[in-house]
């Protein structure tokens, strides 16, 4: 199987493969407008927070490119609309805002007519960015591993999807996992299969079998029986927002995973860019949680699977505690000892 490019920015269009039907078919959506980004947004044709992150910024050049009026206060408008698509990630709100800032600086200067020019190749150059960056994640969490285990062969563990397909470039966590396999130090990794989306059953085993990376598929049921028996030997996760104290919100039973890790001593990371960090947020109780709808849970493939007199409650993320973890690793290094302090000092040295 071959890679492919999750998110294309050619002739004033975003093209965007639907990740809602991976593994079975490859099929690319392309969009012109910015209610269009929206949606590919909030209905998950695109998902991973640094992918988010890239498409908003690419949703503000569509902006930019179908404005009515070449005025801040309409590409703001415009920007917090594309906001609104999915709360909880906080890439989302950080890459509009960022493309906002540059918007107001040329429209200042007036510099109207490079504004689209100018934004796009700053979207462009984040994306090389991030790949440069999760490489750097990825030898930190591997050091790491190397003082832990020397030259073991290790038995990693994932949840949800944080690859080239939740990033565009190298991936976060799954970045970790595909960097410590190329170094010749992974036998098998765990992936949940991360329910109701099922991110890790399609996504993450479709990016580990493009890898050639050795795999088992499992349930979030089978937690505690693969972490009691000694078949993991580390867990990494992405996530989608992390706030000053280290409190991480990422795919729902993240929390869960953490816990179970907690009590059977298996190291927990969490690995995420700087952008990822919302450091005006003191704890995870400030942490919006987005709930999806109903019909994700209470069908499965489109059919189904619950008494039409049944209900659903459906959280799209949940928090883990920052003393449920081992280190949270981003581009400027790894914080093991997790406090508010070396959050900030690390995020904003």
């Amino acid at each position: 199987m071959r890679k492919v490019e999750p998110l294309v920015w050619k002739d004033n269009k975003l093209t965007l493969i639907d990740q809602r039907r991976i593994p079975h078919e490859e099929n690319f959506l392309s969009f012109d407008t910015v209610e269009g980004v929206h949606s590919a947004i909030k209905d998950m044709v695109v998902r991973g927070a640094p992918l988010i992150g890239f498409t908003a910024l690419f949703g503000m050049v569509v902006a930019v490119n179908t404005a009515k009026e070449f005025t801040f206060e309409e590409l703001q408008k415009q920007g917090d609309y594309l906001k609104t698509a999915r709360p909880t990630a906080v890439n989302l709100a950080y890459e509009v805002d960022r493309a906002l800032e540059l918007c107001a600086i040329e429209i200042k200067e007036g510099r109207i007519e490079t504004l689209k020019n100018t934004l796009e190749k700053f979207a462009m150059a984040q994306m090389e960015k991030l790949h440069h960056d999760n490489l750097q994640m990825a030898k930190f969490a591997f050091e790491d591993l190397k003082e832990r285990y020397g030259d073991k062969k290790l038995n990693l563990m994932t949840l949800c999807n944080t690859g080239f397909l939740a990033c565009g470039p190298m991936g976060t966590a799954l970045g970790v996992i595909e960097y410590a396999f190329q170094q010749g130090q992974v036998n098998h990794v765990y992936a949940s299969e991360t329910r109701p989306y099922l991110q890790g059953g399609r996504l993450t085993a479709y990016e580990l079998t493009v890898s050639g990376i050795p795999h088992s598929v499992t349930v979030e049921g089978a937690f505690s029986y693969l972490l009691k028996n000694k078949l993991v030997d580390a867990i990494f996760i992405g996530a989608d927002r992390i706030v000053e104290n280290g409190d991480t919100a990422n795919k729902v039973g993240s929390s869960t995973l953490a816990i179970v890790a907690k009590h059977y001593g298996v190291p927990f990371y969490t690995v995420a860019p700087t952008s990822t960090f919302d450091l005006n947020s003191k704890t995870g109780d400030d942490i919006e949680i987005e709930m999806r709808p109903e019909e994700e849970v209470l069908e499965a493939v489109g059919k189904r699977i619950c008494p039409m007199e049944s209900r659903a409650l459906n959280p799209s993320f949940d928090v883990t505690d920052h003393r449920l973890l081992t280190g949270i690793v981003c581009e400027k290094g790894l914080i093991k000892d997790i406090t508010p302090e070396n959050v900030v000092k690390t995020v904003r040295p």
